[in-house]
C-alpha cells in the first residue's frame, strides 16, 4: 500500500523533469546555425541531409539525459521548434510574394490540410510501435515533417 504514493511521487518528478526539458527554447546559436544551413543549400536533399537533426537534435542527445527515451523526444521537440520557426517565416514570405487573393487562399488551405496530415502521420507511431520508442519516433517525425514542409515552401518561392 505504501508503494503507490512513492511510485506516484517518483512518476510526478520524472514527468516534471521531462516537461521542463520540453520547454527549453532553442539557443541563439542553434537558431543561427539552422537558419544559415537552410539558406545555404538550394537542393532539398542537401538541406535535409546537412541541416535536419545534425545541428540541434543530435548534439542535444549527446548531452546528459539526452539518450533516454524522453530525452530523445525532448531533443526532437526542440528541433521541431526550430523548423516550425523557419516554416512560419517561409510561409509568411511566400504569402507576401503572392499578389492574388485566390492564390493566398489556396496556400492557406494547403497549409491547413498539411498540418492535419502531419499530425495524423506522426501520431501513427503510437499505435503501431506499441512501446516507449514510439515517443521519440513520433517527436522525430514532427521535426522531420516540419522541416520537409519548410523546404517544400522554400521551393515555391519565386515561382
Amino acid at each position: 500500500m505504501m508503494l503507490r504514493p512513492i511510485a506516484f511521487a517518483i512518476a510526478t518528478m520524472c514527468l516534471a523533469g521531462a516537461a521542463q526539458a520540453q520547454t527549453r527554447t532553442p539557443t541563439v546559436q542553434e537558431v543561427t546555425a539552422v537558419q544559415y544551413c537552410f539558406a545555404k543549400y538550394e537542393d532539398d536533399a542537401e538541406i535535409e541531409k546537412n541541416c535536419l537533426f545534425k545541428l540541434v537534435a543530435e548534439p542535444c542527445m549527446n548531452e546528459e539525459g539526452g539518450y533516454s527515451t524522453h530525452g530523445m523526444a525532448d531533443c526532437h521537440r526542440i528541433e521541431t521548434k526550430m523548423w516550425d520557426r523557419i516554416l512560419n517565416e517561409t510561409f509568411r514570405e511566400l504569402l507576401a510574394d503572392l499578389k492574388d487573393k485566390e492564390r493566398e487562399k489556396k496556400l492557406r488551405e494547403m497549409q491547413r490540410a498539411w498540418i492535419v496530415s502531419r499530425d495524423r502521420t506522426c501520431e501513427f507511431y503510437d499505435p503501431v510501435v506499441h512501446g516507449s520508442q514510439a515517443i521519440p519516433m513520433g517527436a522525430a517525425c514532427m521535426a522531420r515533417e516540419t522541416a520537409r514542409r519548410a523546404i517544400l515552401l522554400k521551393g515555391f518561392q519565386g515561382i
